[in-house]
């Protein structure tokens, strides 16, 4: 049997409450009402109590606080409660509200097939067969969700009928909950739109209420669901949160505000930690070489998220002119994201003439390719723990330090030593490389105190330089600059290039065994981690006009790189089992949640 409230239902409850005094019965105690005179517990105003002890509960209203009358409504364990859940779509502009009762008896989905039969009248119609393939495209786009919605919806309440009390329920406090309440709703917005969820409550005085309805469905603790979640955190981490509200209102209709989306992909990111201290990596060959790098690249950040030397900066540093910047000056200040990446690589053994040969020469020996790329990076972190973080998965790839460990930097010496602090602490013998890029950058700076900016003979000379340096000859290179400064009576501003590269070469020593790099097929290049840089930071940070609080970054900043790990799906996996272990579990004693959740 169907129950339906049609419009004359709806008129003739209208004159019943006009006879009455004028006070209409709610939709929900038009529901409990219908109740009676089924066998079931005798219903109440609000949620109904079914529990042969007095209430000694707290709001009554809400299920969330206060204390309540006691009351002698009663219905034995491991049974259903009598009645049904509130279910049924928004009403739209000019119709007549309703709310579909529902029973054990009723068919659970009759909204649902409402719905259906009323889309394929349509397309049956002769309205439909006037549209063009893009119109019905639109069409079926937002009646195809609201079915969606409705079939959502009804399950929910199928679930709310069917729902078994259980037989004993504990608080993580060991305090038994004993009082049991029905008829407690709260709303959830979907990526197919708003439904409510109807569940039991399990009451003690003085504690939060416990609902093992919201367990078995894993519910998060906000009003939007995980997969509206997964979806900001997706469409967030990707484009400028407007892009991201916008597309998520094209694919679902769901409008999202942009703090929202903030906090959604926060939520997200909570356990990206957590989740690659647990991953497991199948391990390769021992010949292939295991590469660490590392850099860091700069957040404009709100004034009051900027570390402390910068911030201090920034309030002593005024401008010179008011309508523009000069040389040297920053409109904004930035934090550094410190980022990390660790990949395999099959040695290729080269020469200095293969790294020298120009793109298109034939005989160019091509260098070692990366792969197995692992992404890691933090604007909240220093660079300690970040570096920290990549000797760690570095480890999960070759736990017995079997294989050849190169470290690739651009010379920056705090990273020098946090890499050489975290291979000594696990015994590892790492060999530390400067980029190449960089040393080539350091002899053209050079090459500009002899030549001009265009004349060959600069790029000559920068060859020659620079092909002395892969054969291992950085002292003796940086020796000749010098003398060919002092030859042509450069003053101290005019060689302060030279300088500066003579003094680089000679510091980075330690880190230009080249000959060494090559013969063992090692990469002497950073591109990966300069890569990592314009793609993790540069693409999504450098939004004209942003400015990033420390939480917000961080999380963008481990969602890309868990996407760009490739590691999306197994996460997210992961995420919802620790959400249903932080929201659920942990409330319920020995955190075990009983038998009439599941």
């Amino acid at each position: 049997m169907r129950y339906e409230v049609t419009r004359q239902g709806a008129d003739e409850g209208a004159r019943d409450a006009e006879r009455d005094g004028g006070q209409q019965l709610s939709p929900l105690r038009e529901a409990e009402l219908s109740l009676r005179g089924r066998g079931g517990a005798t219903c109440t105003d609000g949620p109904q109590l079914f529990e042969g002890e007095p209430n000694q509960v707290l709001d009554p209203s809400t299920g969330d606080g206060g204390t309540g009358s006691p009351s002698d409504a009663a219905l034995s364990r491991g049974t259903r409660p009598p009645g049904g859940a509130r279910g049924g779509r928004p009403h739209r502009a000019g119709e007549q509200p309703f709310t579909p009762l529902k029973s054990e008896e009723s068919d659970p989905f009759s909204a649902s097939e409402a719905l259906y039969l009323g889309v394929v009248g349509f397309l049956s119609g002769e309205e439909a067969k006037g549209l063009t393939h893009s119109e019905l495209e639109a069409r079926l786009d937002v009646e195809g969700r609201e079915l969606l919605r409705q079939l959502f919806q009804d399950h929910l309440d199928l679930r709310s009928i069917c729902e078994v009390r259980a037989e004993e329920v504990r608080d993580v406090t060991n305090r038994y909950h004993r009082s049991v309440e029905q008829g407690h709703r709260r709303s959830l917005e979907t990526i197919f739109g708003s439904v409510e969820v109807t569940r039991l409550a399990y009451r003690a005085k003085g504690s939060k209420n416990l609902y093992l309805g919201d367990a078995g469905l894993n519910l998060p603790e906000e009003i939007h669901s995980h997969g509206l979640r997964e979806l900001g955190a997706i469409e967030g981490s990707r484009g400028s949160y407007e892009e991201a509200q916008a597309g998520i209102k094209r694919s679902t209709g769901v409008c999202l505000g942009k703090r929202q989306l903030e906090e959604l992909a926060a939520r997200a990111a909570t356990d990206v930690e957590e989740f690659y201290s647990r991953a497991t990596r199948d391990l390769t060959t021992d010949s292939d070489t295991l590469v660490i790098s590392c850099d860091g690249k700069g957040i404009v950040m709100r004034p009051g998220e900027l570390r402390g030397a910068t911030k201090r900066a920034a309030k002593t540093t005024s401008h010179k002119l008011k309508t523009r910047l000069t040389s040297g000056e920053k409109k904004d200040r930035k934090r550094m994201a410190e980022l990390s990446v660790v990949y395999d690589c099959s040695p290729v053994p080269r020469s200095p003439a293969d790294v020298m040969a120009r793109s298109g020469d034939c005989s160019k020996t091509a260098g070692p390719a990366a792969k197995a790329k692992w992404f890691t990076a933090s604007v909240a972190e220093d660079a300690r723990k970040v570096i920290e973080a990549a000797f760690l998965e570095a480890e999960r790839r070759d736990p017995g330090h079997l294989r050849p460990w190169v470290a690739l930097v651009d010379g920056n010496n705090h990273q020098i030593n946090r890499i050489k602090t975290e291979a000594n602490k696990r015994g590892v013998d790492i060999t530390i490389v400067i980029d190449w890029i960089h040393v080539v950058e350091y002899l053209w700076g050079a090459a500009r105190c002899f030549f001009k900016e265009a004349d060959p003979k600069g790029e000559a000379f920068v060859a020659r330089k620079a092909q002395a340096v892969l054969e291992g000859k950085a002292g003796i290179v940086a020796g000749s600059l010098r003398r060919k400064a002092t030859m042509c009576h450069l003053d101290a501003k005019s060689r302060q290039k030279v300088d500066e590269c003579a003094r680089y070469l000679q510091n980075k020593s330690p880190y230009l065994d080249y000959p060494k790099a090559l013969a063992s097929g090692w990469p002497i290049a950073t591109g990966v981690i300069e890569g990592a840089c314009a793609h993790l930071v540069k693409d999504r940070f450098d939004v004209t006009g942003a400015r990033w609080s420390v939480k917000g970054a961080e999380a963008i900043l481990k969602l890309r790189a868990v996407r760009a790990n490739g590691d999306w799906p197994e996460y997210f996996e992961f995420h919802l089992t620790q959400e249903h272990l932080r929201v659920h579990e942990s409330c319920y004693a020995d955190g075990v949640i009983p038998e009439a959740a599941r």
